[in-house]
């Protein structure tokens, strides 16, 4: 592939958006042509403005493969499909002389299901609709737009309804019949959706969705050339939740419930008393749970109390499985796909119990007591990547924050490209062929094009007392409120803990009382889009929130010249699978502080310190109200991991400096 092609293409997308070259992005989409030209894999970590959208989608399409994006969030995936591809759509297709596609592929449950929309009969999910009023218009109005002619089917796309309806209305991979089968086979929307990504120049996913694919090591998703891991810095983290094995008693009850439906008999009663049986055990186990600390959350092996529960539940699974599998005579319609979801749902059960109950050294244990439910997760999810990604096709992995203290080395670790021994260990490994060949993977930072020093200063105050595990120190709480005040609100707070989140609303509701700014405090289940947009509409406004809005956030201009951070982001002492790698990291000789707590705490830190500076015209401060960042060794690592912010210990001169920005934007009517 031809630099100077590559070069001119991605010259038209730019002029195409009415942008303007960035030293950055070129080098970004050199490294990515090179990357599918010699197929090899690509680190990138291109800082906030860059446009690595473009930097990786424009060579991907110069060269004419076909390509998989991955993002880990809605809202990139969307920036892909709407805003993205359109825009450059034609520019490119003059460029390069031919048509170009791009397609969103999604997995089965994000489209609705014909077939179970329109059962003679009231399944399982769809009879607790029933008698609800307010359920019963959400189900009308998303039946009707089901049958406009022309709808996606995507659940992004249909009428906002609530969750149950949807439920009803939806069906998993596992327990769809297949289109073959299926009397809406021609129809259904998760297949037209399949069929067109399958020919698509440029294929846009999720990171669950290629996680799962990767781990069971079966495809769900289209073929591909090469794949562009985009937000990939928690590619890991969304590998490990998607196969994380979940037992409630009510995913049981409800197998059971679909199973005497289809099937009533002998078996059936059988899996419905052992439903219940593990629904008392669980309740009784969940009951004595309470009297426990937090970080008792994780279970070195299955309480025994459950173990006998569990094994019923199992072997009655089983017989149900083997029933259904016997019985192949069934030819209507809806009967085979009432089977199909019934031997989806049972199924699930009987795998997760099996698992239970054979539970590995290399898996992680727990139970959430608020959702009264068990958890299996990897310890580790590095070795399948390798072997299932990075062995298989050239990856890309790119994002805004991928280096920890300036080195790539816990990222590439975590993603599998690199071993988790020592070098010495490493090369050994690669000569018996279980590695990847370091010479296959390339490394690069192409920074950002915001001048971070003189557009933002960072405030790290000395004189703050450490954090302690109640939440922020009243010193703390009362910094905020005067940081807030000098900045005439304008202020995105963000907090490690809905603790603090709390204790914040409640002090800054007092000392903040006689101005005009406008508290807006996320509660859980809270919208983040929905926040955000109130947000940004009102510049006097803060915004306080919790984990969720460390990242993605994109609040340009005046609405956010403060981003406030309460404490470094370590993980949680009863973080279970997070406290179990750093354990295990400690019993191999290394460092589980330095290997797992402080990498993570690292590319969070820097992930809410990027909410600041999103443009070049923006100005303001993060302050970081946690002295250890500048009173430890390890501050140095968090601080070389972040975006080069002017930086000062000095109050009355971040005061200073957010009084002046406020007065500007007031004079301009910002």
């Amino acid at each position: 592939m031809s630099l100077e092609k590559v070069r001119s293409a991605l010259n038209a997308a730019v002029c195409a958006i009415d942008g303007s070259p960035r030293e950055g992005q070129i080098a970004m989409a050199e490294a990515v042509a090179n990357a599918l030209s010699d197929r090899h894999h690509l680190l990138v970590q291109a800082g906030t403005g860059t446009g690595k959208s473009l930097a990786y989608l424009v060579p991907a399409l110069v060269h004419g493969i076909r390509v998989l994006v991955a993002t880990a969030t809605l809202a990139l995936q969307r920036q892909l499909v709407e805003r993205d591809l359109p825009r450059v759509k034609e520019a490119l297709e003059r460029e390069l002389g031919r048509e170009i596609t791009f397609a969103v592929y999604k997995g089965v449950g994000n489209y609705l299901c014909l077939e179970k929309m329109n059962a003679d009969e009231t399944n399982a999910d769809a009879e607790v609709l029933v008698d609800v009023s307010t359920l019963e218009k959400d189900a009308r109005r998303l039946r009707e737009w089901a049958e406009k002619p022309g709808v996606s089917g995507d659940r992004d796309d249909a009428p906002e309804v609530d969750r149950r309806v949807w439920l009803a209305n939806s069906t998993s991979g596992r327990e769809c019949v297949g289109a073959d089968e299926c009397r809406f086979g021609s129809e259904c929307f998760a297949v037209n959706a399949k069929a067109k990504a399958q020919t698509a120049d440029i294929v846009v996913t999720n990171h669950t969705l290629l996680a799962i694919e990767i781990v069971d090591s079966h495809p769900i998703l289209p073929e591909r050339d090469a794949i562009v891991l985009d937000e990939a810095h928690e590619f890991m983290d969304r590998t490990t939740q998607a196969v994380t094995e979940e037992l409630t008693a009510g995913r049981i009850s409800r197998a059971a419930a679909m199973t005497k439906k289809h099937m009533p008999g002998k078996l059936a009663n059988a899996f419905e008393k052992a439903a219940t049986g593990f629904s008392d055990a669980l309740a009784d186990y969940s009951e004595d749970y309470r009297t426990r600390s937090e970080e008792q959350r994780r279970l070195e092996e299955l309480p025994d109390q459950l173990v006998a529960p569990i094994r019923k539940v199992k072997e009655a699974a089983e017989a149900v499985i083997g029933a259904i599998n016997a019985d192949s005579e069934i030819i209507d319609p809806d009967s085979i796909a009432e089977r199909a979801r019934v031997k989806g749902a049972v199924n699930e059960v009987k795998t997760t119990t099996q698992k239970l109950l054979r539970m590995s050294e290399g898996s992680v244990l727990w139970f959430e007591p608020n959702f009264s439910t068990l958890y299996l997760a990897p310890l580790d999810v590095s070795s399948v990547l390798r072997e299932n990604l990075f062995k298989k096709s050239p990856v890309i992995a790119t994002s805004a924050t991928l280096s920890v203290g300036k080195s790539f080395d816990p990222i590439a670790r975590n993603l599998g490209i690199s071993d988790n021994s020592s070098d010495d260990e490493g090369e050994a490994d690669e000569k018996e062929g279980t590695g990847i060949d370091p010479s296959n993977v390339k490394m690069l930072d192409v920074g950002s094009p915001f001048d971070f020093a003189s557009q933002g200063m960072l405030y790290l105050p000395r004189h703050l007392p450490e954090p302690g595990r109640d939440g922020p120190s009243v010193e703390a709480l009362v910094e905020l409120g005067e940081l807030i005040d000098a900045a005439g609100g304008r202020t995105l707070a963000l907090f490690s803990s809905w603790r603090g989140v709390e204790m914040a609303d409640d002090h800054l509701r007092r000392v903040l009382a006689e101005l005009p700014i406008n508290i807006i405090t996320q509660k859980r289940g809270d919208s983040v889009g929905s926040l955000v947009e109130r947000f940004a509409s009102d510049p006097t406004s803060i915004l306080l929130g919790t984990m969720s809005l460390w990242q993605g956030v994109d609040v340009p201009g005046p609405a956010c010249t403060l981003v406030a951070i309460d404490r470094i982001p370590f993980p949680r002492p009863d973080d279970p699978v997070m406290s179990a790698r750093s354990a295990q990291a400690d019993q191999s000789g290394g460092s589980g502080f330095m290997q797992v707590s402080l990498p993570r705490a690292a590319l969070l830190l820097a992930q809410g310190t990027g909410r600041l500076i999103r443009s070049v015209e923006d100005r303001g401060v993060v302050a970081i109200l946690d002295s250890r960042i500048v009173n430890k060794r390890y501050g140095s690592v968090l601080l070389n991991s972040m975006p080069p912010l002017w930086r000062t210990s000095e109050s009355a001169v971040v005061k200073d400096s957010l009084k002046r920005l406020n007065l500007q934007y007031q004079e301009d009517g910002r």
